[in-house]
């Protein structure tokens, strides 16, 4: 007799996905617990829809400003070649150099992203 499949709803995949990051717990051990192959843990946790900490609406990222940048006063900025660097998710980064329009920056990121 074949086997039947299971549907897993998606928020079962994200609780799933969730416990891979309690400390000490493979994924082989959440996937076996819940009947699964561990291949299809990790599927789900490359799927930014189940990937754990990721939220559902707008997030706050981290930034870092270089103190040597933060020193400096407003009258000297344009003295010095501006440079941008973005790392947004999946390991993507956009880096802006030189003279740059900060408003077509925008606008690039904001095509970019959505």
């Amino acid at each position: 007799m074949g086997r039947r499949r299971r549907s897993w709803s998606l928020e079962e995949k994200r609780s799933i996905c969730r416990e891979t990051l309690v400390p000490g717990v493979s994924v082989a051990q959440v996937a076996r617990r819940h009947g699964l192959n561990a291949n299809q843990v990790f599927n789900w946790l490359r799927d930014p829809r189940f990937a754990p900490g990721v939220a559902d609406g707008p997030v706050f990222l981290p930034v870092e400003v270089s103190p040597a940048v933060a020193s400096v006063s407003a009258a000297c900025c344009e003295e010095l070649p501006a440079r941008v660097r973005l790392e947004v998710a999946g390991g993507h980064r956009v880096v802006a150099e030189g003279g740059f329009d900060p408003e077509r920056l925008g606008r690039v990121l904001k095509a970019w992203l959505s």
